[in-house]
Parts: structure tokens; C-alpha cells; sequence
């Protein structure tokens, strides 16, 4: 199992996979540059930490000590000082790259340290920046295109994001990360920041290539809610069209929606799903406190559905 993403979407992701399988490798964006992350990348030009620690957290072990190291690893200092926002897995990461010169050796180690079930690659080698096309922030002509660059602006964009890119337009992707897609039998893309955080993976050409040459399906999960800035005012079926523009072979097996977040939206859904030669699966996978955010418990047992009915008798086909 290959799961893509960044941030609080792939966190829910991978909490709700490890319950399913052991066989989890995350594949995580390296665009972020805000915050702790965007601070170390300019300092030190290295891979933003943030998603990766968050990913690392997410699969540490179940005992106390991988507990307490997650802990550990998501503690962010105070103080006001230069160390002020901070994570200690940011330091951590940052710190084990310098010494192995070794960014997924460096991962590994982290792992290691939290007992995680799975491992943890970044996408590329190197940093990436997201460049979008954005709409509506000229009020003198609404309608003209403006490009905003970066991920902390592409995504609190005021305006309406109509592409994205990145840059460098063909990055070296991780090579790890690539053997995991071509070893895969199910590839799980979202939910998540749906420029920032899914569609980048699909941007870098020799990953695109081997998800287009692995036997893995893929599964596609929905978010709960447009995001603010974002993806203000896209519908479920604007989420999959505008990933079928940036990805026009990508081929998906599932699309993952929740039953509250589309509505009466679902018959609709459910063709532009068949539209990308998918199946809609539709499923209660939201907090039951109303919450936009996934269920642990939910998502895992939507995963476990979808895949069982794909699994042989010597396991996944």
C-alpha cells in the first residue's frame, strides 16, 4: 500500500491504513515553506521536515515508547526565542539528514526511533515549489490570471486556483518512493490539500510514469469540504475533474466520498467517477461530532471494504 499526500490528510490517511495493513509506505510532498519547515528549507536549503514528521508521527507504534516519541517529535517550543515554533521532529530530521547525507536513510532512522509500521519517503530529492494560476484577485478585471507562488500563498489564496505547477517542472524523484508504487497493489491519493498536497505527486514525471506503468489501482479520497482559499466553492465533482486535468492518464479504480459531504450530489459524483473509469464507493467516513475531518475507525473500515474486494486468496492481486 502507497499512500501520497502531506499535512493533516495524509496524517488521517495513514492513522486509518495502519489499521488495515502493515505493508504502508507514505509518499509525502516537499513543497511545504511556512512555518518551522519553510524556516529550516531557507536557512539550511533542505527537504521542509513538517509533512514528513507528521507522516512519521502518524505510523509510530502503538507501545509507550513509540507514543512517547511521537510526542516528542510533534512538541513545538515556545519561548519566543529563535527556537519558537519549532517542532523537535523538524530538528530531528533536519539533524539526521546532515549526518547520514541521506535524506531517506535519514527517514529510516526516524522511523526506527518511533517504532513505525511502514516507512516514510519524501517525493523527490529536493525541495519543490508550488506555482498556481489563480483567478479573481485583479478587481480592476476578475477575471484575469495572476500566479502566486509557493505553498503557504497557494493555499490561503483569496482567489480561485484554475492549475498548478511546479518547480522544477521534472524534479529526480525519490527512487524508493518509486519502487514502492511499481511494488504496490492499491495507491491511495488524498484527502488532503487538493492543489498543495494530491496533485503535486502527479506533477513530477518519473512518479506520474510509474504510476502509470505499476499494476497498482488507485483509490482516490475525497475531501470532506472545499478548503478556504483553496478550493473555495468546488463541488466533489470539481475536486476529480480538475485531478483528471493535471493527470490526464492517471487511471483510478475508486473514488472514496463521504455520504454527509456530497448529499444529493452522489448520482452525479458517481458519473464523473465512471466518466475517469472508477466506481464511487460511498461510505459514512466523518467524525460523527460534524467535524470536516475523517474517523480513524470509519476511513479504515471504508479502506478494508474496498480493497477485500480485490483480494485473492494468497492476498492482494
Amino acid at each position: 500500500m502507497v499512500a501520497f499526500g502531506g499535512g493533516h490528510g495524509l496524517s488521517a490517511s495513514l492513522c486509518a491504513l495502519r489499521r488495515v495493513t502493515d505493508r504502508l509506505t507514505a509518499v509525502v510532498t516537499v513543497a511545504d515553506d511556512g512555518g518551522s519547515s519553510g524556516r529550516i528549507r531557507s536557512e539550511l536549503g533542505s527537504l521542509p521536515p513538517g509533512d514528513l514528521r507528521m507522516a512519521l508521527a502518524a505510523l509510530a507504534g502503538d507501545d509507550e515508547w513509540g507514543r512517547v516519541w511521537a510526542q516528542v517529535y510533534q512538541h513545538r517550543f515556545g519561548g519566543g526565542g529563535t527556537l519558537d515554533g519549532h517542532a523537535v521532529g523538524n530538528l530531528v530530521l533536519t539533524a539526521l539528514t546532515d549526518i547520514t547525507g541521506d535524506p531517506v536513510a535519514a527517514l529510516d532512522l526516524a522511523g526506527q526511533l518511533v517504532r513505525g509500521t511502514g516507512r516514510v519517503l519524501p517525493l523527490a530529492t529536493s525541495a519543490l515549489e508550488i506555482v498556481a494560476d489563480v483567478v479573481g484577485l485583479d478587481p480592476r478585471d476578475p477575471g484575469a490570471v495572476v500566479e502566486v507562488r509557493g505553498q503557504v500563498a497557494v493555499a490561503t489564496t483569496p482567489g480561485r486556483v484554475v492549475a498548478v505547477r511546479i518547480e522544477p517542472a521534472e524534479p529526480t524523484a525519490c527512487a524508493e518512493a518509486v519502487q514502492a508504487v511499481h511494488d504496490a497493489d492499491w495507491a491511495v491519493l488524498g484527502p488532503g490539500s487538493w492543489f498543495t498536497s494530491v496533485i503535486p505527486h502527479l506533477l513530477v514525471p518519473d512518479m506520474a510514469k510509474a504510476l502509470a506503468g505499476s499494476s497498482a489501482r488507485v483509490c482516490i479520497a475525497l475531501n470532506l469540504a472545499p478548503q478556504a482559499g483553496e478550493t473555495d466553492g468546488f463541488s466533489p465533482e470539481t475536486h476529480l475533474e480538475v485531478l483528471a486535468a493535471h493527470a490526464p492518464d492517471l487511471e483510478v479504480s475508486v473514488v472514496l466520498a463521504d455520504r454527509s459531504a456530497i448529499g444529493s450530489a452522489e448520482d452525479g459524483l458517481r458519473e464523473t467517477a465512471r466518466g475517469l473509469g472508477a466506481r464511487l464507493v460511498v461510505a459514512d467516513v466523518a467524525a460523527p461530532d460534524g467535524t470536516p475531518r475523517h474517523d480513524h475507525a470509519r476511513l479504515a473500515a471504508a479502506y478494508d471494504e474496498i480493497f477485500a474486494s480485490d483480494e485473492g486468496e494468497d492476498g492482494w492481486r
